[in-house]
C-alpha cells in the first residue's frame, strides 16, 4: 500500500485516533489508497468541480479525491471521532478540504458548495439507498450534481443497473435510469475492508441526463412504479387498482397488457401509464 501523498498510512491513522468501525454507523473503512484513488478516478476528472462526499470516516476516499485533483472536498461526518484525522488531511490541502459534522439526511449542502458538483462516497449502508434515492428525485431537474460516484453493497448496485425480466428489476432502476445513466464500474471483495463486510460492494456511476429519457410527472411515476412493485407477484390490474377505478383502460391507453407484472414492464411503459393517469 504506497502512499498518495504525505500523509500517513491509513492503518496508523486509524490506530492513532481509536477509529475502529461501528456497526451502528454502517462503517467499513477501505484501507487501500491506492484502491480510493481509483475510485476517485471513476468520477472522472474532478480539477474543475467541488465533490460531495458524504462518510469519509478517517478520510481514505477524501485523500484519493483530493490527491486525484478535485478542486475543492466537502465531507459530511457524523461521527466526532474521525473529526481530528480529517483536520489533519485538511491541513495538508489548505482550502481544499471543507468538514461539516452531522448527519448527511438532515444537512442541506449545497450552500457550501460551487457548481459544477459531484457526488463521490463510499455510503454507509444503512443510509445509502434513502440518499440515492433523495438525490435521483429533487424538485427540478437537472438536479444540483453532474455525477454520482457511489459505493453500495453489490446486491443494491445491481438493483441500480437493473433490466426488466429480472428478479433485481424494480423501483430503483426505474428512479435511476429515468434521469441518469447508470452502470456498475468496479466490484470490490469484502477483504478490501475492515472490518470485512459479509458481502461484495461495487461501485456505480450516475451521469445526470439533461431531461428525463421519457416524458412523465415525477410524483405520479414515483406513485405508479411504488404501487406496482409492492406487490410485484400480482398482475398489474390487481396491483395497481387503487391508483383508478378505469385501470384497465388506462392500462391498455399506455400499450401495456393488464395482465403484465411489475418485473415485465420497460421504463418507457412505466412512464407512458403515469401520463395516462396524470
Amino acid at each position: 500500500m504506497s502512499a498518495i501523498d504525505g500523509l500517513p498510512p491509513l492503518r496508523e491513522v486509524i490506530a492513532t485516533h481509536g477509529l475502529s468501525a461501528k456497526k451502528t454507523l454502517g462503517q467499513n473503512f477501505l484501507l487501500d489508497l491506492n484502491l480510493t484513488a481509483k475510485i476517485a478516478r471513476q468520477a472522472g476528472e474532478l480539477s474543475g468541480c467541488d465533490v460531495l462526499e458524504v462518510g469519509p470516516g478517517p478520510g481514505g476516499l477524501t485523500r484519493g479525491l483530493l490527491a486525484e485533483g478535485a478542486r475543492r472536498v466537502l465531507a459530511v461526518e457524523k461521527d466526532a471521532r474521525c473529526l481530528p484525522a480529517l483536520a489533519e488531511i485538511a491541513a495538508a490541502y489548505p482550502g481544499r478540504l471543507e468538514v461539516i459534522s452531522g448527519d448527511a439526511l438532515e444537512i442541506d449542502p449545497i450552500a457550501h458548495l460551487t457548481p459544477p458538483i459531484r457526488v463521490v462516497a463510499n455510503l454507509p449502508y444503512n443510509v445509502g439507498t434513502e440518499l440515492l434515492v433523495r438525490w435521483l428525485t429533487p424538485e427540478t431537474w437537472p438536479p444540483f450534481w453532474e455525477s454520482l460516484t457511489l459505493m453500495f453493497q453489490k446486491e443494491v448496485a445491481e438493483r441500480i443497473v437493473a433490466q426488466p425480466g429480472s428478479k433485481a428489476y424494480g423501483r430503483l432502476a426505474i428512479l435511476a435510469q429515468w434521469r441518469a445513466e447508470a452502470k456498475i464500474v468496479m466490484i470490490l471483495p469484502p477483504e478490501a475492508f475492515t472490518p470485512p463486510p459479509k458481502i461484495h460492494s461495487a461501485v456505480v456511476h450516475l451521469q445526470a441526463l439533461p431531461a428525463p429519457r421519457y416524458p412523465a410527472d415525477a410524483k405520479v411515476l414515483s406513485r405508479v412504479v411504488a404501487a406496482a412493485f409492492n406487490q410485484r407477484r400480482k398482475m398489474l390490474r390487481a396491483s395497481l387498482k387503487g391508483l383508478a377505478p378505469d385501470i384497465e383502460e388506462r392500462l391498455r391507453s399506455a400499450g401495456l397488457e393488464p395482465t403484465l407484472r411489475a418485473e415485465q414492464v420497460p421504463l418507457e411503459g412505466f412512464c407512458a401509464l403515469a401520463r395516462a393517469l396524470a
